[in-house]
């Protein structure tokens, strides 16, 4: 990669592969096959663990058994940096790891030239029948401080509302915005806690962000939507809302694309960066 230019590929779900800043960061890493609570996952995930370049850092959103899984972390090196929500660091150091960064919302940390803040999100934590809510829950943004300036958001789990806004203004020109677009199904249960396809792209408006990467959906059994209602949902939300057919990253497992230093290069695709139809 160029200097300043942000490679992100999608392992599937909340999992992406963001390269930026010279670091290789994991999002909410989830490799298993199969989670507590639910059936096996549909597709596996896009990147073999065995094929991934050495982890810099991993960032955690929240503490649910889909975006915080045991057995993906126990792979990694016990020095990989991890930045988790406020509360959450016990966990991690009782499993070993020894750079752990817990931070409140607001609260950004750096590591070799990116910055990691994290930020608010509307949803909520619990592993066990009596923790819920003790840990914080949140999106990031991954900024390159090292010369390209790119900016990329990872929203975790989040319902929609005025957060969006408030990120976006205190981060204007968010380069790119990762966010959820599954598991809504049905809306009087989850409209607090998961976006749907069209307030996804409402969020990205609000945020200011020039790119919309669809995330969290076709991995597990979460809801009751079908399997590719939020693919077909966020695309025609998109167009109504009038955006670039170009700036809708919507990856299929397993597919890169790769953003050029600000220099106003285009975006490149991987080969296999075919969208799902």
């Amino acid at each position: 990669m160029a200097p300043g230019e942000v490679c992100v590929t999608w392992a599937g779900h909340a999992s992406w592969v963001v390269r930026t800043g010279g670091l290789t960061v994991l999002t909410d890493p989830v490799w298993s096959r199969r989670i507590l609570g639910t059936p096996a996952r549909m597709t596996p995930p896009g990147v073999r663990w065995e094929e991934l370049p050495p982890v810099d850092a991993v960032v955690i959103s929240h503490n649910h058994y889909d975006h915080l899984d045991a057995p993906t972390l126990k792979r990694l090196p016990r020095d990989t940096a991890l930045f988790v929500p406020a509360g959450l660091a016990r966990w991690c150091r009782r499993r070993g790891f020894r750079r752990v960064t817990e931070l409140d919302w607001w609260e950004y940390a750096e590591l070799d030239g990116v910055r990691f803040e994290f930020v608010p999100a509307h949803h909520w934590s619990k592993r066990f029948l009596l923790d819920t809510c003790r840990t914080l829950w949140g999106g990031w943004l991954l900024t390159d401080l090292t010369g390209g300036g790119r900016t990329v958001y990872f929203a975790g789990d989040t319902g929609y509302g005025h957060w969006f806004g408030e990120i976006g203004a205190r981060h204007p020109g968010i380069d790119l915005a990762l966010l959820p677009i599954g598991a809504y199904a049905p809306r009087w249960w989850l409209r607090d806690v998961h976006a749907d396809p069209e307030e996804a792209v409402r969020a990205c408006l609000d945020l200011g962000a020039r790119r919309m990467a669809p995330m969290h959906w076709a991995a597990f059994v979460l809801s009751a939507e079908p399997v590719m209602e939020p693919l077909h949902r966020v695309r025609a939300a998109w167009a109504r809302a009038g955006q670039p057919r170009e700036d809708l990253w919507d990856l299929p497992v397993g597919a890169s694309r790769t953003l050029a230093a600000a220099t106003g290069e285009p975006a490149r695709s991987d080969p296999a960066d075919m969208p799902l139809s």
